[in-house]
């Protein structure tokens, strides 16, 4: 006989995670289910790491802003509410600043970097959420191979320590080395 899964609706996840015993936790919802993020010295390094060159670029291409840890959600989607490890959001497409609550829109960039408790699909299915979802690239980080891969609504780019990162049509001129990426 299978056990029937719960399903979290927003209501429910905003009132679960304004509980006292939560704040200062970083938890998802993903596909109705609360999910906790743990995330380890390395990852955040790795996520410091990009967002300071997303920062050192857009000082001399002031096209968006990027953040660290910010929520996000599709008005319409009862059951998803992400906290991208690194996201971009164009001026074009940026809505006022949030200051509570998430962000109700995907942004343009995304990066996603990989926790020891995830595996390489529920990373992939995230990816496909944010491309469905109007985001136009997302950023796999996977540290224990120094690999990334860039997603795209068109194609899969897979890239290695020695390869270059390029933002694409997303962040213009963008480069960044992937080995630096990982740098520890």
């Amino acid at each position: 006989m299978a056990v029937e899964k719960q399903i979290t609706t927003i209501e429910e996840f905003e009132w679960f995670i304004a509980q006292p015993e939560h704040r200062g936790r970083s938890f998802e919802l993903i596909n109705g289910e609360i999910i906790e993020k743990m995330p380890t010295e390395e990852h955040g390094i790795i996520a410091a790491n990009v967002v300071a060159e997303f920062k050192f670029y857009l000082k001399s291409n002031p096209i968006g802003r990027t953040g660290v840890k910010v929520r996000y959600r599709v008005p319409t989607d009862n059951q998803n509410d992400v906290i991208p490890d690194v996201s971009f959001i164009s001026h074009e497409r940026a809505l006022a600043v949030t200051k509570k609550g998430a962000v109700p829109q995907m942004p343009d960039l995304v990066v996603e970097i990989k926790l020891p408790d995830d595996t390489y699909l529920q990373m992939r299915e995230k990816a496909l959420y944010y491309l469905k979802n109007g985001s136009r690239m997302v950023v796999l980080a996977f540290p224990e191979k120094q690999r990334i891969e860039a997603h795209t609504e068109d194609a899969v780019k897979t890239l290695d320590a020695p390869d270059q990162f390029d933002g694409d049509d997303v962040l213009p001129g963008f480069t960044l080395a992937v080995g630096d990426i990982f740098a520890l």
